[in-house]
């Protein structure tokens, strides 16, 4: 069995079979948020965004359609390699450690799908907030949008199958040590897999700490893609807007 669990995101993020899982996520809630999230931010017409943990980039795509001057950076070499086959001269994607500053200034910064949490040095979450503080203008906004762990935990479905492209997904999921795991185990040619995720359950509670340490301000917590108030029992999202 091919199995790599040290330090999960690096690997399982940088495999095909992440994207063969994933395929079936929805880009018109996606496009969706974005044009709530940037009209509600009113940021300028040509403004410059970055977009940390991009993946392939289905977000910094739609972002740079809008008008808007967006930089991609993740840390999977794959992921990035897919991406640059659409930058042109007002969208550009990289490789890069969101925990490090990308020393330059945007008018938002977006750490969006839950790309939070999900370091072996805990001291790595602080380091992320204080890195986009860094990165924001004088009128800038981060924005994370988490899960709604208090949600997540709630409706937990401990285990379930996923059949994409033919391959067969056996999915389990667990609460250990203040971190939700999704073990993953699959077959494919022949050869058996084994990955692993695993996210800090941060609460909206977890993150006003966080920001206060970082010298943060919360300016606005949404539940969902539609910017509707959060409810931590029934929203599926911990959206928030901070300086």
């Amino acid at each position: 069995m091919t199995e790599n669990t040290t330090k999960w995101y690096a690997s399982w993020f940088d495999t095909p079979y992440y994207h063969i899982l994933y395929k079936d996520r929805d880009h018109d809630e996606a496009q969706m948020f974005m044009d709530n999230l940037t009209n509600y931010l009113n940021l300028p017409e040509d403004g410059k965004i970055l977009d940390l943990a991009c993946g392939k980039g289905r977000h910094s795509v739609y972002l740079n359609s809008l008008g808007y001057d967006v930089t991609g950076v993740d840390l999977s070499e794959n992921s990035i390699a897919y991406a640059k086959q659409f930058e042109n001269d007002k969208l550009h994607f990289e490789v890069h450690d969101m925990c490090q500053p990308y020393n330059k200034k945007f008018d938002a910064v977006f750490n969006l799908f839950t790309s939070f949490g999900y370091f072996d040095d805990e001291a790595d979450n602080l380091r992320t907030i204080n890195a986009i503080q860094a990165d924001l203008n004088e009128y800038g906004f981060g924005v994370i949008d988490f899960m709604n762990s208090d949600f997540i935990l709630n409706n937990l479905v401990p285990e379930d199958t996923k059949t994409v492209e033919g391959i067969r997904f056996r999915l389990k999921r667990y609460v250990k040590d203040g971190y939700l795991f999704k073990d993953i185990f699959f077959e494919d040619k022949g050869q058996h897999f084994a990955f692993q995720e695993r996210v800090k359950a941060f609460n909206l509670k977890d993150f006003e700490t966080l920001f206060e340490k970082a010298n943060v301000h919360l300016l606005d917590v949404f539940g969902d893609y539609k910017l509707r108030k959060f409810d931590k029992n029934s929203s599926e999202r911990l959206i928030m807007i901070f300086k």
